[in-house]
């Protein structure tokens, strides 16, 4: 039985046809040790460019396509990726408009503040995202 998100991702690949090759299993170890979202640049950078954009690229999609991983949309045009683990594990994001830097935060008071808006409206609400911009230390 998997234990890790990488190798849970890697047995329902596998289980759904896709061969398990070195490519796709550097980019989901990659993404099993990451805190936050990256895109697919961030992704080709991290291994060193020992494989190519567009393998990266399909790896990716591969892992959407098999709910593996969800896209972040954090208002700049780049995809971004991250796992969708077992666990719920969940945050959200800042994001430097200067930089581009983004960083993951959790508040269980705005968790707690967004149930209740649930609780009132009536929706079900199946996920969420909060996107925060602004300057970051750095920049600011």
């Amino acid at each position: 039985m998997p234990k890790t998100w990488a190798e849970d991702a890697q047995h329902r690949l596998r289980e759904a046809g896709y061969r398990n090759g070195p490519v796709r299993i550097a980019v989901i170890e990659l993404l099993d040790a990451e805190n936050c979202c990256v895109s697919a640049a961030d992704v080709h950078a991290s291994l060193n460019e020992r494989v190519g954009l567009a393998s990266v690229y399909r790896v990716l999609e591969s892992l959407h396509a098999a709910g593996l991983v969800r896209r972040v949309d954090v208002g700049d045009g780049i995809a971004r990726y991250e796992p969708l683990r077992e666990s719920g594990e969940h945050h959200h994001h800042l994001v430097c408009t200067e930089c581009g830097k983004v960083e993951a935060f959790d508040d269980p008071a705005l968790e707690r503040a967004i149930r209740r808006v649930e609780a009132k409206s009536g929706y079900a609400v199946e996920q969420h995202d909060v996107v925060l911009q602004g300057a970051c230390d750095t920049c600011r």
